[in-house]
């Protein structure tokens, strides 16, 4: 376990958290909320390619629900004609139906780090993990444009982050999908629920992360739309 932490510490909590500072002291203003949405965007931007994918690839696999359940109706008595003929689709359309998993398992450190470094925020013992080339702050300033206290937390915030994750929510449902896109219809407010029930006793700081990042993927989710449209 303290090999485990010692690692995390290294490879990511210390440089999420140096990134944090180094903006924080240069092109934030030294502003913490203008920092974290800068880093947010940073993470966001180098993690493109594999969100970009992954939400690519789960909005195929809805549009492809009929063929799916057709499949599944004509081969419903002999599951190995089934799974050949689901796999034949999801190769044709070139799918991989487990891609999310990728994603899911590069995110969870990424996040837990990132989590952890707005939950602590400038306290002092953390200035001990910078490096020596990025300064002490001169003034810890935990506020965002001197409204927002980042170390509380905050109603709107939590209210707000709820609403675009039910919007970037909506996005993901193909139109014209009828009725067999209900239970997604339904997940959309699984999301909204989880995003209030997370944020609603943690620091407006992991408030401000969640809205950047929800932002972010609804700006990729309307390209990916917009690119499936054409490709019709």
């Amino acid at each position: 376990t303290f090999l485990s932490n010692k690692m995390f510490d290294a490879i990511l909590y210390r440089p999420i958290f140096n990134a944090l500072v180094f903006l924080y002291n240069t092109v934030a203003f030294q502003d913490l909320g203008i920092a974290i949405i800068l880093l947010t965007i940073l993470v966001r931007v180098l993690l493109f390619p594999l969100f970009h994918k992954s939400t690519h690839q789960q909005m195929m696999m809805q549009k492809l629900q009929p063929k799916m359940k057709k499949i599944q109706d004509d081969h419903k008595h002999d599951k190995e004609k089934q799974a050949a003929a689901l796999m034949g689709l999801y190769k044709e359309h070139n799918l991989n139906p487990f891609s999310w998993i990728l994603l899911f398992i590069v995110q969870i450190p990424i996040l837990f780090a990132l989590f952890k470094v707005f939950r602590m925020g400038f306290s002092p013992e953390n200035f001990g993990r910078l490096y020596s080339f990025v300064a002490v702050p001169d003034i810890a300033n935990h506020f965002f444009l001197n409204i927002l206290d980042l170390t509380q937390s905050n109603i709107p915030v939590v209210i707000l982050a709820a609403a675009f994750q039910y919007i970037q929510g909506k996005l993901t449902v193909p139109p014209n999908s009828g009725n067999m896109a209900q239970q997604t219809k339904m997940m959309l407010w699984i999301g909204p629920i989880i995003t209030v029930v997370f944020l609603w006793n943690w620091p407006s700081a992991i408030g401000l992360y969640w809205i950047t990042t929800t932002l972010f993927s609804i700006g990729q989710q309307i390209i990916i739309n917009k690119k499936l449209t054409i490709g019709e």
